[in-house]
């Protein structure tokens, strides 16, 4: 196997794990909501730390696709592939505050189980204000994923490494998930209410993850590449 196939099979992987490790991450690691949500968080953490230390498998994952792809994207426009490793790594930068917010959180909802009643207002405005941090730090996160694949997947559809319908098909994918950013930044719901474009990217991104790992990159592409370089 040459080096070229193994970055498509490493890359392919990498989108596996970031997707599975992710969701697993949130189902275990959601922030109760509702009143109370604080009692809440704080029966749940093992539960919670569990999902945090998922979250940080994803996070890593999501910043090696855009270095794992580094060293072959760069033979066509080496800008737009670092590009897209700086932007896939603030993205990962950005969700990593969000889940010290998360963490933060539990400390502090375990405080608020024993604490008075005179001091649970001031813990809860402090509480109110960390889960507003992780919200806006998530969606910042998001911005940031759309723009990294935005340039992986300019790539790509430009060279047809990977056939133009599945290119095509990410393209198409990151700019709905970046319209449900800026849905969710200028109504103040979450993203997660805009599931039907957002999940048009975790699809796309499987189906990308096995042709990598079954086909790799095209050949006559990578040929190509290699004699211009």
């Amino acid at each position: 196997m040459n080096s070229t196939r193994k970055t498509a099979v490493l890359a392919g992987v990498l989108f596996i794990i970031a997707t599975v490790a992710g969701i697993a991450g949130t189902t275990l690691a959601a922030i109760p909501t509702g009143e109370g949500y604080l009692t809440g968080l704080s029966a749940q953490a093992t539960q919670v730390a569990a999902g945090a230390l998922l979250h940080i498998i994803a996070y890593a994952a999501s910043a090696g696709i855009a270095v794992a792809l580094y060293p072959v994207l760069k033979q066509w426009h080496a800008g737009l592939a670092l590009g897209s490793v700086v932007f896939r790594t603030l993205e990962a930068a950005f969700y990593m505050v969000g889940l010290a917010c998360v963490l933060s959180l539990l400390t502090l909802a375990q405080q608020f189980t024993s604490a008075l009643a005179a001091d649970r207002v001031a813990l809860q405005a402090v509480a109110d204000a960390l889960q507003s941090v992780h919200n806006r730090a998530g969606l910042l996160g998001v911005f940031a994923f759309c723009t990294g694949g935005f340039l992986y997947y300019g790539i790509f559809l430009k060279t047809r490494l990977i056939p133009r319908w599945l290119s095509g098909w990410g393209i198409a994918a990151v700019i709905l998930m970046l319209l449900a950013c800026v849905l969710s930044l200028f109504s103040g719901n979450l993203i997660s209410s805009y599931i039907p474009l957002a999940s048009q990217i975790f699809l796309q991104e499987m189906v990308l993850a096995v042709w990598l790992i079954v086909k790799g990159f095209d050949p006559a592409v990578i040929a190509k590449g290699s004699e211009s370089g």
